[in-house]
């Protein structure tokens, strides 16, 4: 009995004399993005990278034609297209890495056969046609930014949607008036039109 009580208060006094650690505080999970947030992410940085790509192929096929008058706006609006869709892209895939979401490499497969529709025209039927597709995207792109707007749930992704709307919406103005000058009603004036005015839009915030 004596050795027995000797055996249980030394192994209670090694147990007190010990160095518990603390158990470790669980880390933070990372931020959860919703669905709808990460269709936005997808969406956007896809035709990003369609819009850079038809610009670009526009100022290829519209090189040595300047003479012409709408393929001087088209040009006109490619370059500006290149600079406003890059910043935006930019501030996409900045938030991407940050909530952990992974973007495709390219167009989606229906943007990239409307943009090798456009890259087996020319002349005018090509002037015509991007201005058509460049309205159709942009249009797409401005519904997907407003469904993000009003269903998002990341501050960050809602931010970058409204920093692009009204980039997206300029955009869009510009094209229409590029349109009625490609295609003139028999009532309008002859003379000659002029191209849309390309005001400096502000820059998506990179914060």
């Amino acid at each position: 009995m004596i050795i027995l009580v000797a055996v249980t208060v030394a192994t209670m006094g090694g147990t007190a004399g010990a160095v518990v650690s603390p158990t470790p505080a669980p880390s933070p999970s990372p931020q959860a993005v919703s669905q709808q947030d990460r269709d936005f992410l997808v969406q956007a940085h896809q035709s990003n990278l369609t819009e850079i790509e038809s610009s670009k192929a526009a100022l290829e096929k519209t090189a040595g034609q300047q003479d012409q008058k709408t393929t001087k706006i088209v040009r006109k609006l490619a370059k500006r297209f290149i600079k406003d869709h890059k910043k935006l892209d930019k501030a996409v895939r900045r938030v991407s890495d940050q909530l952990g979401v992974k973007l495709p490499d390219t167009p989606n497969t229906e943007q990239r056969k409307q943009l090798d529709e456009l890259s087996a025209l020319s002349g005018a039927e090509f002037d015509r046609a991007w201005i058509s597709a460049e309205l159709h995207s942009h249009h797409e792109t401005l519904a997907a930014i407003e469904q993000e707007i009003e269903n998002g749930s990341s501050p960050e992704v809602k931010k970058l949607a409204t920093v692009a709307k009204p980039v997206v919406q300029e955009h869009i103005d510009l094209l229409l008036k590029a349109e009625r000058v490609s295609t003139p009603s028999p009532t309008e004036s002859t003379g000659p039109s002029e191209s849309p005015s390309l005001p400096e839009s502000p820059s998506p915030s990179e914060s």
